[in-house]
C-alpha cells in the first residue's frame, strides 16, 4: 500500500513554477546589467511606471510581502505534517448511557509499543487514519542494520496486527507498513 502524500504533487508544481519565475527574473536582470540583453538600457532602472509611485504603494507592497511571507510560513508548516489526519472515534454502543470518545492515535499507541519490543527494532510509530468503521493503519518502524526484515514483517502481520484488530473489534484493517533499516556502520569501497 502506498503511503499517503497528497500535497506532494502540488508542492512540486508550485516549487517548480516559483523557481522558474525567479530564475527567469534573475537571468533577465543579470543579462541586462551585463549588456547581453539590450531591451532595457544598462543604466536605467527596471520600473513599470515612469513617474514616482504614490505614497500608499510602498505600504501596499509591504502588506503584500507580509501576506506572501505568512502564506509561505503556513506552507512550510504544512510540510512538517507528513501523515494522514486522525480522528476522534465514538465508542459508545448505547448513546443514552453516555458517549465515550477516543483519539485514533490512542488506539495505535499500544501497537507501536508492542512492535518496539521486537528484536532489532529501534523505534516504532503508529497511527490510525479514517473513521472508526473503516480505519487504515500506518506503521513506521526503524530497525537495526542487520535485522531480518522479512521475519520482522511476518511477526508484525502475524502478531501485532491481529492483536490490534481484536482490540478494535474489526475484521479488516488495511496497513501501510514502512520499515526503515539503519545505515551501515561500515563503509563499502
Amino acid at each position: 500500500m502506498k503511503l499517503p502524500n497528497s500535497p506532494a504533487r502540488l508542492n512540486r508544481v508550485l516549487l517548480l513554477a516559483a523557481g522558474l519565475v525567479l530564475l527567469a527574473g534573475g537571468a533577465f536582470e543579470l543579462g541586462t546589467r551585463a549588456g547581453v540583453i539590450r531591451w532595457v538600457p544598462r543604466d536605467q532602472a527596471l520600473t513599470f511606471v515612469t513617474e514616482h509611485p504614490p505614497r500608499w504603494a510602498a505600504y501596499a507592497a509591504l502588506a503584500a510581502a507580509i501576506v506572501v511571507g505568512l502564506a509561505a510560513l503556513r506552507w512550510l508548516a504544512a510540510q512538517a505534517r507528513r501523515r494522514p489526519a486522525t480522528q476522534l472515534w465514538r465508542l459508545a454502543a448505547t448513546p443514552d448511557r453516555g458517549i465515550t470518545t477516543m483519539h485514533a492515535d490512542t488506539a495505535a499507541a499500544p501497537l507501536a509499543a508492542d512492535v518496539e519490543t521486537y528484536d532489532g527494532v529501534r523505534a516504532a510509530a503508529a497511527w490510525l487514519a479514517g473513521p472508526r468503521h473503516d480505519p487504515v493503519l500506518h506503521l513506521r518502524v526503524r530497525t537495526e542494520y542487520d535485522t531480518d526484515l522479512t521475519a520482522l514483517r511476518r511477526r508484525i502481520d502475524g502478531h501485532a496486527l491481529p492483536r490490534l484488530r481484536q482490540a478494535l473489534e474489526i475484521d479488516d484493517l488495511p496497513a501501510a507498513v514502512l520499515i526503515i533499516p539503519a545505515a551501515s556502520r561500515t563503509r563499502v569501497r
